[in-house]
């Protein structure tokens, strides 16, 4: 990694006005300087001339910015030499290869203006405290700069468990303000590609949220890059990251992106902030808590309730004893469940728990906004560190995590059945027809029988696929899906439909739906099963 005191190659030419200030800063006989000249120039006078220059460029590119069209997820392009760029990484090595000399025209325009409103050691230090590292980091547009030294190991090393398995899984978050949420995508998509990693990562103004997959050897470079890294190292420490057996396999590609949040709750971050969660408890004190809770004869009078935060497809092969799994299918519904079942959590003890516990972060400080709540707990490191140090605790069946995976095993236990049969099965396995992206429990005996489809409508629409082999580019959806009311960001509307019988789909994909999700309500109503440590949720009619 660099450090913050090198200079770029050069540098000491441009510094040297602001120890001389006579110096013309036009006067090209400066392009050689003398070896004394350059003895005379010290750490704090090159990091000042860096920061310039850093400035100075940030300054021309910003000129080169125009609105971009609506239909971009992106607020700006950039027009430059007659060219459109329409991503920031592209325009920045565009104007450091052509425009090279109006550059170096405004670093020099910078440094004066430094030299004549402050005096020369003063404005140094001032200047460092106003413009630390982290800033030079960000606007450093050589995301190459910040990419580990891999030369001393061999592409073998590097790619040692790639594609059997055998490698290892990454999963973190990191809440922290980023001002420059664009930057870090280009340099996040250059260290993945790097150490040949997969995987998804999510950056916003928030924070950051990564899985990333690949050899043991790559996994490790990239928690040293991220712990070494200025806009992390005060946030971010070795425990954040959760480690699993898989590898590069585990993720078709790699996806790098910029988005409004790091985990899509649905409410912009100004409103509801990371910065108010609920109280963190370790593996160790969340699992005294539950103990405390379920040792309680009469739970449903209890105050405290185990609230687990995740998606029903995820609490349905595994959860904690004596919890209550919100009915929802997405997390973005999250905040609605809240609304819709208050009164449940009034002058309640809540414990909440994710996967990894980024949902609970701000899901924590949704439920603490309403003012309802006795008091509001979460398991930090989220379920995945539970299991980690208590594997035959009170958690009980198998992790659902968001890869080809699809789950993590630490105990034998088994929650869930087959969807047609009703035989214990756990194991999840997609909708057997081509455009359905649904997630079916589906036992090997009802496999053998051709019960792999998530529902009747996709059973018979993958019939008719298979003796009609010229509609296999179909690229419709279940009939139910098209009726379904969408809300912007692909959020549904209350939707009042029957439940169905029959096998019950999940989704990992926002983009397709199937018969039976579209059948359930979004909200579903909570209340205690009588005489029962579980909980019924009431589907409206």
């Amino acid at each position: 990694m660099p450090s913050s005191t090198s200079p770029d190659q050069g540098d000491d030419l441009e510094a040297c006005v602001l120890r001389f200030s006579d110096l013309d800063l036009k006067d090209t006989s400066l392009i050689n300087p003398s070896s004394s000249i350059k003895a005379e120039l010290d750490v704090s006078t090159k990091k000042k001339y860096s920061f310039a220059k850093k400035k100075a460029f940030a300054l021309f590119v910003k000129t080169k910015e125009l609105p971009a069209p609506p239909s971009e997820y992106k607020e700006k392009w950039w027009k430059c030499c007659q060219q459109l760029f329409t991503d920031q990484t592209s325009i920045h090595r565009h104007v450091a290869t052509q425009h090279a000399d109006e550059i170096y025209r405004e670093t020099a325009s910078v440094l004066k203006q430094l030299t004549v409103t402050s005096s020369t050691s003063k404005t140094l230090k001032s200047a460092d405290k106003r413009n630390p590292f982290k800033e030079d980091l960000t606007h450093n547009h050589e995301v190459s700069a910040w990419l580990p030294d891999i030369s001393c190991f061999s592409p073998d090393e590097l790619l040692s468990g790639h594609s059997n398995g055998e490698g290892e899984v990454l999963l973190y978050y990191c809440y922290c303000d980023l001002e420059d949420p664009d930057w870090i995508c280009a340099w996040q998509t250059a260290l993945c590609q790097h150490l040949h990693l997969t995987g998804k990562v999510r950056i916003a103004t928030e924070g950051i949220n990564g899985t990333v997959g690949g050899s043991k050897l790559a996994t490790r470079l990239y928690v040293e890059v991220m712990l070494s890294c200025p806009l992390f190292k005060d946030y971010l420490c070795k425990d954040d990251f959760k480690t699993s057996k898989g590898g590069a396999c585990c993720f078709p590609e790699l996806r790098v992106g910029v988005f409004a949040e790091i985990v899509p709750m649905g409410i912009s971050p100004s409103r509801i902030s990371y910065k108010k969660p609920g109280i963190h408890l370790s593996p160790g004190e969340f699992h005294k808590e539950v103990e405390k809770f379920l040792s309680q004869a009469n739970q449903e009078e209890s105050d405290t309730i185990l609230l687990d935060c995740r998606n029903f497809y995820e609490s349905k092969i595994g959860r904690f004893q004596g919890c209550l799994a919100p009915d929802i299918r997405k997390f973005s519904y999250f905040p609605s469940y809240v609304d819709e079942n208050l009164e449940l959590f009034k002058e309640k003890r809540v414990l909440m728990y994710c996967t990894g516990g980024i949902r609970c972060e701000r899901g924590s400080a949704y439920l603490k906004a309403k003012g309802v709540c006795k008091e509001v707990f979460q398991l930090k490191g989220g379920i995945h560190k539970y299991l980690e140090e208590f594997p035959d605790g009170f958690y009980k069946g198998k992790l659902f995590v968001f890869d080809e995976r699809y789950a993590l095993s630490f105990n034998s236990d088994i929650v869930s059945e087959c969807s047609y049969c009703g035989a214990p099965w756990d194991q999840y396995k997609l909708c057997s027809t081509p455009q359905c992206r649904q997630l079916v429990l589906t036992c090997p005996a009802c496999q053998g029988q051709g019960f792999t489809a998530c529902c009747v409508t996709c059973q018979d629409k993958g019939s008719r696929q298979a003796a009609s082999p010229a509609q296999s580019s179909f690229k419709e959806e279940c009939e139910c899906t098209a009726r379904r009311l969408r809300a912007p960001r692909e959020l549904l509307q209350q939707g009042r439909l029957p439940v169905s019988p029959g096998p019950r789909p999940v989704s990992i994909d926002a983009e397709y739906s199937c018969n039976c999700v579209s059948r359930r309500s979004r909200v579903g109503l909570a209340v205690p099963a009588a005489r029962s440590h579980s909980w019924v949720h009431l589907q409206p009619q």
